[in-house]
């Protein structure tokens, strides 16, 4: 209980400072929201009308009022009103979410599948040029750009081929396609920490010794390998989701899709910043609890951690030891 007080307080102060950065940022910035929308001359407001808008909205008040009105509002699970369109930021949130949260969803199954898939095959295949080929799509999946892979499957499989459509899908299949395009930069660095880890558990002397027993190769990957060699790759897992994000800003303005991808581009253009503060923080949040339900999985894998001889270690310092953590996750579990 105490380890999970304390990564909850963590996850509450990186929070915190996401939000104090984002504000800062934001107010720091020239020009604003209001200036945005009203200043168009052919609106045909004079400077007291915006002026009266700017007062009415906070706009003019110090960047530390500021501040102070935001994170008592974001406390109080107020995030204010869009600049541009005069809603709740909290309904437009609500709206966009449920999309983003399922394309995000999707395509982490689909690439956790995918890198498994390539790791089993470059370190368990048969013929030595294939093995090299699954060990370099790693490579090759990271170097992509996602923006220009987005368009490539959308100008491919639904304007050339026609299967799929990215105009007016249906709900499955407006997933399809942009969930590919997730798929590269999200499978690629935890098939590769699973291609290592999975040689370097081959290596370890209880699986010579189990082959030596007469253990077949897929049971010994089931049973002693793919246990040992998950600890590295569900820590990258988790760190890499907070990717998705990122990633869905672009995917969903390729495929016109709406979340919360769309509703971040439409804020930036407007420099609608309480809609940008509030997706900061939610994404940060959304980091902070993967990566907190990857510390309290660790002790379901990892037998020394369950018997509380260990602390588990934060994924921010696991990812720094990326290549000792397989080593010494081998001499733990197998204790």
């Amino acid at each position: 209980m105490r380890y999970i007080a304390l990564r909850i307080g963590q996850a509450a102060l990186v929070l915190f400072v996401a939000f104090t950065i984002a504000s800062l940022l934001l107010a720091i910035l020239p020009g604003d929201g209001v200036m945005a929308r009203y200043a168009n001359p052919e609106l045909g407001l004079s400077t007291a009308e915006i002026d009266g808008i700017r007062e009415a909205s906070g706009a003019n008040a110090p960047w530390y009022v500021q501040y102070w009105l935001s994170l008592t509002g974001f406390l109080r699970g107020d995030f204010g009103y869009s600049v541009s369109s005069g809603a709740a930021v909290s309904d437009l949130i609500g709206a966009a979410l449920p999309s983003t949260l399922a394309l995000a969803a999707t395509a982490f199954v689909a690439a956790a599948l995918v890198a498994v898939v390539i790791a089993v095959a470059a370190t368990y295949g048969r013929v030595g040029w294939l093995r090299r080929a699954f060990d370099s799509v790693p490579s090759i999946f990271i170097s992509v750009p996602v923006f220009w892979f987005g368009i490539i499957l959308a100008q491919v499989f639904s304007f050339q081929l026609g299967w799929v459509s990215v105009v007016d899908p249906g709900p499955v299949e407006s997933l399809v396609l942009p969930a590919a395009t997730l798929v590269l930069p999200i499978s690629a660095p935890i098939a590769q920490v699973l291609i290592r880890s999975i040689d370097e558990v081959r290596a370890q002397p209880f699986v010579r010794v189990s082959q030596a027993k007469g253990a077949r190769p897929g049971w010994l990957l089931t049973h002693s390998v793919a246990r040992n060699a998950a600890l590295p790759a569900l820590t990258i897992a988790g760190l890499v989701f907070g990717e998705l994000v990122g990633g869905a800003v672009v995917t969903e303005t390729v495929f016109g899709r709406a979340g919360i991808g769309q509703l971040t581009a439409q804020a930036v253009s407007t420099r609608d910043n309480p809609v940008l503060l509030a997706v900061v923080v939610l994404a940060t949040l959304g980091y902070v609890v993967v990566n907190l339900l990857v510390d309290l999985l660790y002790p379901v894998i990892d037998v020394r951690l369950r018997k509380g001889r260990a602390r588990p270690i934060p994924a921010s310092r696991r990812i720094g030891d990326v290549d000792s953590a397989p080593r010494h996750a081998h001499r733990e579990v197998v204790s």
